[in-house]
């Protein structure tokens, strides 16, 4: 279990520059030798803005006033980790998660609300380490690249990092 703080990239991140407070992801791994763990993954991470009062221009379409912005992402993911010495106190890892992801963006502005959405295949490459305390638990640290590709209503891939902080249970 970890508490995700995000920054969008790319389209993602021209649409919201704000980092995402809102997040967490929950991991489940089954250790099929001390080095390498497979399972899976599902996250949510919320992005929001609030944008100045201004003159926003969609195609031929101008509307003034205030935009609140939302964006948010779902991935489902299948994991594969690496864990480069699985003995040692401090403990390094290497992953790959793929999978789906569901992206949903809402931007609200009056009374009007552009709502848009789709499934992205997902590729999220990982690193971090976990800090062995106990037999049973442990403290972790990661960085995640959440890659969703083009779908649906964009056109244009959404991605985003995020740093997790949590806690591994060990049975």
């Amino acid at each position: 279990m970890t508490y995700a703080v995000g920054f969008g990239t790319g389209d993602l991140g021209d649409f919201i520059s704000q980092p995402s407070w809102r997040g967490a992801s929950l991991d489940f791994y089954s250790m099929i030798n001390p080095n390498v763990g497979i399972g899976g993954s599902a996250a949510w991470n919320v992005f929001y803005e609030e944008k100045d009062f201004d003159i926003y221009t969609d195609g031929t379409a101008s509307l003034s006033g205030k935009q609140y912005r939302y964006h948010n992402q779902l991935p489902l993911l299948a994991n594969f980790n690496y864990y480069l010495q699985p003995e040692a106190k401090l403990v390094p890892f290497i992953g790959l998660g793929t999978g789906v992801m569901y992206t949903r963006r809402n931007t609200d502005m009056n009374i009007y609300t552009i709502e848009q959405d789709a499934w992205n295949f997902t590729l999220a490459p990982q690193a971090g380490f976990e800090v062995n305390n106990s037999f049973s638990s442990a403290l972790t640290v990661m960085v995640k690249y959440y890659n969703g590709f083009a779908a649906g209503d964009f056109e244009k891939g959404q991605s985003y990092i995020t740093l997790n902080v949590g806690w591994v249970f060990k049975s």
